[in-house]
């Protein structure tokens, strides 16, 4: 077998000479996936390496592996839950999604829009439901991790792999380069809210409660479910769940998808993360206008985008307000590429990530 590479239409290609004849085939899904494959088969090494040189984080290590074996010890209890119970775990994906998309991600880190303090408030405890660190210490990172996007002062660097993007990153020390861009940009924004103040002072205990014990009261009290049943399925299982689901938008929308905004934009748009996530997978349009409250081009109609759902219906009655969309920057922006097209100017490439550069076959 030998292989020829050459490009069309900005995706690289390999003709595969067989006996049988020529094969068109795209390579990108083989290489993301040998590289998942090596992540995996490469992991005994990475730790020994992070071992050696001091840089494993031991409180997060335990605290994810006690969140996954609660989750374990969930999916067995679920077949003693209750329909309302069940129920009640399923809606907490949604709630405990918008307390990410619509509070931290969209309000708090981008400021995309503004919304009044019952609102904020709201979303504040949808956020500890949430239990994915605190809002100032979420928005401090998602910061970084724009500015500094696919690069070592990324927290959550895609170009180090899917696994290290997906959650990886939080076993080791942060990088250098994310200490100090976080040392040198103003944050002082998020603590100003009062409620993104309150909950700083409150955290872990506060979110760790609303997680855990508060879906388990709820149920306990409500429908008369056992309170262990419900703190595992409704808490330790749901939350485990949502927390993989917001780990894609790190991992699988930073390597696999379309980049019809942003050619040179390693983000993508990704339907199953956007459907995981309520809305949070339209992800080339997001790098491309971090500032669009909708974080997508489209709204329901055509892009999954329940955020953007929750958001349009909040402002119907008055309660947010100053949405700012991307839509006329992007307007410009493919009038600008149409241009180019007509003059035979061609689309820029993508510079290859690490693997890619390693997988490439010479003719």
């Amino acid at each position: 077998v030998q292989f020829h590479s050459f490009h069309l239409d900005n995706i690289n290609y390999q003709v595969l000479d067989l006996q049988r004849g020529r094969y068109l085939i795209d390579t990108a899904p083989l290489v993301h996936g040998i590289k998942m494959i090596s992540d995996i088969l490469e992991i005994p090494s990475t730790i020994s390496y992070h071992y050696k040189n001091g840089n494993l984080n031991y409180p997060m290590i335990v605290y994810i592996s006690l969140v996954h074996i609660v989750a374990m010890v969930g999916l067995t209890a679920v077949v003693n839950c209750s329909k309302e119970t069940l129920l009640w775990a399923f809606l907490l994906w949604p709630i405990s999604g918008f307390g990410i998309t619509v509070g931290v991600h969209r309000l708090w880190s981008h400021r995309s829009y503004e919304a009044s303090f019952p609102v904020r408030f709201f979303l504040m405890l949808c956020n500890s439901i949430a239990n994915q660190g605190s809002i100032y210490h979420w928005a401090r990172d998602h910061r970084v991790h724009h500015k500094f996007s696919e690069t070592d002062a990324d927290p959550h660097n895609a170009m180090r792999g899917f696994f290290f993007a997906h959650m990886g990153w939080l076993f080791v020390k942060k990088h250098p380069e994310v200490v100090k861009a976080g040392r040198e940009m103003d944050f002082s924004d998020l603590m100003d809210d009062p409620l993104v103040y309150f909950q700083k002072k409150c955290d872990p205990w506060f979110a760790l409660y609303m997680c855990y014990v508060m879906p388990a009261q709820v149920a306990q009290y409500g429908w008369g479910e056992d309170f262990w049943t419900a703190f595992l399925v409704a808490g330790g299982l749901r939350y485990c769940v949502v927390l993989h689901f917001t780990w894609l938008v790190n991992s699988a929308a930073h390597l696999y998808g379309d980049h019809p905004y942003d050619v040179v934009s390693y983000p993508s748009e990704n339907p199953f993360v956007s459907f995981c996530s309520v809305g949070e997978g339209w992800h080339n349009w997001h790098h491309k206008y971090p500032f669009d409250y909708a974080a997508s081009e489209f709204g329901i109609s055509s892009q999954f985008n329940p955020s953007k759902l929750f958001i349009d219906m909040l402002a119907a009655v008055g309660l947010v307000w100053g949405r700012k969309r991307g839509t006329s920057a992007w307007v410009m922006g493919r009038a600008r590429r149409d241009r180019d097209a007509k003059n035979g100017v061609p689309l820029p490439k993508p510079l290859p990530r690490p693997w890619e550069v390693k997988a490439e076959k010479k003719e």
